[in-house]
């Protein structure tokens, strides 16, 4: 069931777009995979499954996943013209119609690279414009999308979560919702962190420098 906060979460977003699910949502998953990735990629492959793998092309859905790769916010008047911008700033994109069987009809997978760094995530777009991020280099997890969110790869070992934690509390920071997932004991893990405030570079510099820390990536709200 999706919680609405407020009826300006029932109405929509302020959007451009036919549809707050397929064109506003996909804007925010776009979005999401341009800051989780942290730099300018310069391809991606977009992988659309059930609804959004029959409609993308008539809601526009191929258009916003693009804008938001460019971070263009859902509100942008320039999401209609993604292509041209995409051209025009070297994004070179690719979509794949898919017909494997999916637990939610709105589901997008986005791979994208610059030819050194690669990023893959699956996002939905669970209506009235909310978005979750489902899975992120194969990491499964639960990511709103909709508050400020920091993600951060460590090493899986005694110590990593309490050091983000100190220093998230020493800066008066507020944690909305966290976990923790890894693929094996000892190995790689991901924390994500929704915050009810953004953090700014100082204290990103400090978690950088935290215990087992190995990578860190943003999502502003």
């Amino acid at each position: 069931m999706v919680k609405y906060n407020s009826v300006f979460d029932i109405i929509g977003p302020v959007m451009i777009g036919p549809s707050s699910s397929h064109t506003a949502g996909a804007v925010k998953i776009g979005r999401a995979a341009r800051h989780l990735f942290g730099g300018n990629p310069v391809f991606a492959d977009i992988h659309f499954y059930g609804s959004f793998a029959k409609t993308y092309r008539g809601h526009g859905t191929d258009v916003a996943i693009v804008a938001g790769l460019l971070d263009l916010d859902t509100d942008d008047q320039r999401i209609p013209n993604a292509f041209q911008l995409a051209e025009e700033q070297g994004l070179k994109f690719h979509f794949i119609e898919e017909n494997t069987a999916v637990n939610h009809p709105n589901t997008v997978r986005i791979k994208v690279s610059d030819g050194k760094e690669s990023l893959e995530l699956v996002g939905i777009s669970v209506g009235g414009g909310k978005v979750e991020i489902t899975e992120l280099n194969g990491f499964n997890l639960h990511l709103s999308g909709n508050h400020p969110a920091v993600l951060i790869m460590h090493n899986d070992r005694f110590g990593a979560i309490a050091s983000v934690t100190k220093i998230l509390a020493k800066h008066e920071i507020n944690i909305g919702r966290m976990e923790v997932a890894r693929k094996d004991i000892g190995k790689e893990a991901l924390m994500t962190i929704e915050m009810d405030q953004k953090i700014d570079i100082e204290v990103e510099k400090e978690l950088r420098k935290a215990k087992h820390i190995l990578k860190i990536a943003k999502i502003v709200d």
